[in-house]
């Protein structure tokens, strides 16, 4: 089974994140660490996502979120390599946000593995045509929500069933979502 890589975006992903719970409830779960979460360089946050994956002994799958997804369409094609898929979760656009700059231009070229794009359309961050650039660019497969701001803790997504099941479907581990504890509750499921 491939390890599941967790890819914070700018400022982390803070407790209750659906990313935090992940890397706290997903057997083998692997969260990549930042020196600099508040002003991030994109050498700096592409080498320490690449030596997390190349730590790995086999195969990953990313679940990335925000500035997380556009550092790792930057990843070099060893790290490339490794990865058997990516989630991709309300990429952010670096041209909105001058400290996040560097990180601009972001690739427009397909990505050598399967993705998931998940962004909505009423992201602060990034406007849902530009995600639907990103995801034609990079080869992604598209998941357009509805009204689901940025995706974090603040727009109400906690342990967010319908995100591990796309995880899921990247993994080929049909055990994943019973593997994740605590079970969701059925207005926990139907919130998703």
């Amino acid at each position: 089974m491939p390890r599941i890589i967790i890819v914070p975006g700018w400022r982390d992903s803070g407790p209750g994140h659906w990313q935090s719970l992940w890397a706290e409830t997903l057997p083998g779960a692997v969260r990549v660490q930042q020196d600099d979460w508040i002003t991030p360089s994109r050498n700096a946050w592409v080498a320490a996502i690449t030596r997390t994956i190349l730590n790995q002994t086999g195969p990953v799958v990313i679940a990335a979120h925000s500035l997380g997804c556009i550092a790792s369409a930057h990843l070099p094609p060893q790290a490339c390599a490794r990865i058997q898929g990516a989630l991709l979760v309300a990429p952010a656009d670096p041209e909105r946000r001058s400290v996040l700059t560097d990180f601009a231009p972001v690739p427009y070229q397909a990505l050598p593995y399967r993705s998931i794009l998940v962004a909505s359309s009423n992201d602060p961050y990034c406007p849902v045509r530009t995600a639907g650039a990103y995801a034609r660019a990079w080869g992604s497969e598209f998941v357009r929500l509805q009204n689901a701001g940025h995706i974090n803790l603040e727009a109400g997504f906690g342990p967010w069933p319908l995100g591990l099941a796309l995880l899921q479907s990247l993994t080929g581990n049909n055990h994943l979502l019973a593997d994740a504890a605590p079970p969701l509750s059925r207005s926990q499921l139907e919130s998703a």
